[in-house]
């Protein structure tokens, strides 16, 4: 099980803010886990219909999509950031 936390727009579009979900074995990167959630109803796919922009997070640090999401606790979903 593992706990994921949307921010932004991505939680705007899925209509939660977080939740706990158990994880298909074959889900082992961030990637992997973008494509997954895509599959997971209407809302999910408009949130991650441009899954290249997406970041994740695994325990509070930022990977790139290829990294490893195994033995993750928490894994944040942010859109891309901007600053100023």
């Amino acid at each position: 099980m593992v706990h994921i936390v949307y921010f932004a727009w991505v939680r705007e579009r899925i209509g939660k803010s977080e939740e706990d979900l158990e994880l298909p074995a074959d889900v082992t990167t961030a990637g992997e886990l973008v494509q997954y959630l895509t599959t997971r109803g209407d809302e999910y796919e408009a949130a991650f219909a441009f899954p290249d922009v997406i970041r994740v997070a695994v325990n509070q640090e930022h990977i790139d999509h290829d990294e490893s999401i195994v033995g993750a606790r928490e894994i944040g979903i942010f859109p891309p950031m901007t600053g100023g």
